[in-house]
């Protein structure tokens, strides 16, 4: 293993060519982008896996296009609350947060917790009381909203409070194999429109939605939580391999069969240590991207193969 991987995701959905907008198409392209040359940067200079997938997570965290940091999503309460994890397959040290509301990158305080407290998983305004702790940036919970999403949880509170299956998954993941052949996973999202009772879903669940493991595969998932929570969807990847001894794309298949039959749906990225990489969805689309030193490619449709 000589060279190093990165894979991007920024959520699945019902994205179509003839549904989504010429303006809309061209500002998640250019986020993807733009998040995999802050990946690339790391790796291509010899850095780690760790440090490449929190770098592209952090851009698409500011990038008001994807449900994560600024742009995300609203709980039916009209405010945002954001989770994230990261794990390292070196160790599988992992470190997540749940709730926050005013950490600007919600992936620098799960790095933080992983590498400066005893726990894995810190929640709510602790979580952010953590990250002030560390210096890390605050804003106000307003900076995150945009129209669009005030909108949208408009459409969902008139109809009930039910969920719109037309309104994209957000999450934003990434996962990446450095030069010397680990890995690392990194999600980050604001969940589910108009959300209730302090709900938290698989992204910042280690082996749910987030999970790295030198020893089979990094995953990020995207999709329906509950379901990815139901089937250990992260983790249940890396097993397929480390024990099952599939290879990534099938065992990656295999999970989100596993999904569907919860009545989930979403998708699913992985790298190996060797560098294969792998994505998967059953939505119609999902905001991907991949690079290698030699490779680039960005993607948002089914058709886009």
């Amino acid at each position: 293993m000589t060279g190093w991987t990165l894979l991007i995701h920024g959520g699945c959905g019902a994205m179509r060519p003839e549904t989504v907008s010429a303006e809309t198409e061209e500002r998640a392209r250019a986020g993807l982008n733009a998040a995999l040359d802050a990946g690339a940067a790391v790796l291509a200079r010899g850095g780690d896996s760790l440090g490449a997938v929190e770098a592209a997570a952090r851009v698409l965290e500011d990038d008001p296009a994807f449900n994560a940091g600024r742009g995300s999503v609203l709980t039916a309460q009209g405010r945002v609350e954001l989770d994230a994890a990261i794990m390292d397959g070196r160790d599988r040290r992992a470190g997540a947060v749940a709730g926050m509301t005013n950490t600007r990158n919600p992936i620098r305080a799960a790095r933080a917790a992983m590498e400066r407290t005893p726990h894995v998983l810190l929640t709510y305004d602790q979580a952010d009381a953590f990250a002030r702790e560390q210096a890390l940036e605050q804003v106000a919970n307003d900076w995150f909203v945009i129209p669009e999403r005030r909108a949208q949880l408009e459409k969902v509170l008139a109809a009930g409070g039910k969920f719109d299956t037309d309104i994209k998954y957000g999450t934003i993941g990434a996962v990446a194999v450095d030069a010397h052949g680990h890995v690392a996973a990194a999600t980050s999202t604001g969940g589910l429109t108009a959300k209730r009772w302090g709900r938290i879903g698989d992204s910042p669940l280690i082996g749910a939605g987030t999970y790295a493991d030198d020893r089979a595969c990094a995953v990020s998932a995207t999709g329906l939580g509950e379901a990815f929570i139901r089937a250990v969807g992260a983790h249940q990847l890396a097993m397929r391999m480390l024990i099952g001894g599939e290879v990534l794309q099938d065992a990656l298949d295999a999970v989100l069969a596993d999904v569907g039959s919860l009545g989930g749906s979403g998708g699913l990225i992985a790298v190996a240590p060797d560098g294969e990489a792998a994505w998967g969805f059953t939505t119609p689309g999902m905001y991907r991207g991949l690079a290698r030193a030699d490779a680039r490619s960005v993607k948002i449709y089914g058709e886009e193969r």
